[in-house]
């Protein structure tokens, strides 16, 4: 996209008036998505997006220009701008480009861009089938929507680091709405990662699309949820919601040195429960939320952000971990060219531990079984928060009992992590696309099942609804 000659120039103008460090992120971007709604495909779209971004850092500041134009006049114009953000002495040295190799690879088997629509068109109307064949009484409405973006990027700095690379996501979500009389219930399910077309060979369509609908479709036979404390078990197929939102973003680098953290001065000090461990690990293959390099150039590796309970680090982009006088450990991320990076999670998980997940709830003799959680919001300065609960079951005698709805869980994040009693084996993941500062980026979380020795549930039973006991 731009040869290293020109790299050097542009950087060497951003730089002309001064400042510490400068950087250019240059990417082509092709998206493609396929919607479906009403049983007929609503959209077909396709198109790329390329441009550069431009940083100088003096000091604490940051000056950040971005441009479509990737002509030689088009990239000088941008740099000329960010230099006249800095004053002071232009830096003598000398810029010779070498390339930076990643510590991880990762194998695409069937790249989308080589998949013809028609294939992507055929797998959503199958999932719009499948979803619908669950019960063809009940289910009122099926979304869904397929989607892929390759992504090529080249990053050269002032360090005379250069990467070139090339990220491929493949994503399928399906949301069904299922009524019967005045109750209306929906249902979620999505996948995705850092792969090409055979995602969809790991995970069919169909497969996606029926569990979204009997989901919709159960929860019009669920109780009402009990509310008070409780303790409470949250299934490994939950997904990481809870530690992404109540842990993760606090353990960012950024709201720490701002204060705008629960864990800021807190590395070095007891967090959590001696069995937690809290990790992030952008290299692993094939999830949502990795990739080989950040987007300073930084190759991705694995972090531990909490081991056995105790706080060991935080999630550093260039800039925060200069201000400590380290390096950054990978987590510089941005949504495009037209953002500059910030610290951001990649996978973000509780490591898992050696119980079955049958012994965790038998061994919680009553409380509530969460299978899959919603949405729900976090204040990172205290940690306090409130989730949705999209599908869950009472624990009656330590077994699974019935489906409940309506219900929240209220807690706060280093609270919560410090009652956890007993943790699974497995580990499930989820995807999403996580929003900070106005810019959203790929991620994936997990946690293995776990038992929780009391939360706050909300719902809008007083009593604990009775019902036939089922198994898992």
């Amino acid at each position: 996209m731009v040869d290293e000659q020109l790299l050097k120039e542009v950087l060497d103008l951003a730089l002309a008036s001064g400042g510490d460090f400068a950087d250019i992120f240059v990417e082509h971007k092709r998206a493609t998505g396929v919607g479906l709604e009403g049983g007929k495909i609503e959209r077909v779209h396709s198109g790329i997006d390329m441009g550069a971004g431009i940083r100088v850092i003096n000091g604490d500041s940051t000056a950040y220009a971005y441009t479509n134009d990737l002509s030689r006049e088009g990239l000088l114009e941008a740099a000329r701008i960010v230099s006249h953000a800095s004053r002071g002495e232009k830096k003598d040295y000398h810029l010779d480009l070498r390339r930076v190799r990643p510590l991880v690879d990762f194998s695409i088997a069937e790249r989308p861009d080589a998949v013809k629509p028609e294939r992507k068109v055929e797998a959503v109307q199958a999932a719009d089938r499948a979803a619908r064949a669950v019960d063809v009484e009940k289910i009122k409405q099926v979304m869904v929507g397929y989607g892929d973006v390759v992504q090529k990027v080249i990053i050269a700095n002032s360090a005379g680091e250069y990467v070139e690379d090339e990220r491929i996501r493949t994503r399928l979500m399906v949301q069904v709405v299922a009524a019967e009389g005045p109750t209306i219930q929906t249902g979620y399910e999505a996948v995705g990662g850092l792969t090409g077309f055979e995602l969809l060979e790991r995970y069919h369509p169909e497969s996606v699309a029926e569990i979204a609908a009997r989901r919709a479709v159960e929860m019009l036979r669920a109780k009402e949820a009990p509310s008070g404390k409780m303790p409470v078990v949250m299934a490994g197929e939950a997904g990481g919601t809870m530690v992404h939102e109540a842990c993760g973003h606090g353990l960012e680098a950024d709201l720490v040195q701002k204060k705008l953290s629960v864990y800021a001065g807190k590395k070095g000090q007891k967090v959590a429960a001696d069995i937690v461990t809290v990790i992030d690990d952008a290299s692993m293959a094939g999830h949502y939320g990795s990739y080989r390099f950040d987007d300073e150039g930084v190759p991705a590796r694995k972090v531990t952000l909490i081991e056995k309970g105790e706080l060991t680090d935080y999630m550093y982009d260039r800039l925060t971990a200069s201000r400590e006088g380290k390096a950054s450990n990978g987590h510089g991320r941005r949504e495009s060219y037209q953002h500059k990076p910030i610290p951001r999670m990649g996978n973000t998980y509780i490591a898992p531990g050696r119980m079955d997940p049958e012994k965790i709830i038998r061994e919680t003799k009553n409380g509530l079984l969460v299978k899959k959680m919603g949405g729900g919001q976090v204040n990172t300065t205290t940690g306090d928060f409130v989730f949705d609960v999209a599908e869950g079951y009472l624990i009656q005698d330590g077994e699974v009992g019935p489906m409940v709805r309506g219900a929240t869980l209220t807690g706060n994040g280093p609270e919560v992590l410090r009652i956890v009693e007993m943790i699974g084996k497995d580990l499930g993941f989820t995807i999403g696309t996580c929003g900070k500062d106005g810019q959203g980026v790929p991620v994936s979380d997990a946690q293995p099942t776990m038992a929780i020795k009391e939360l706050i549930v909300g719902g809008t039973s007083h009593s604990r609804p009775s019902g036939r006991i089922r198994r898992l």
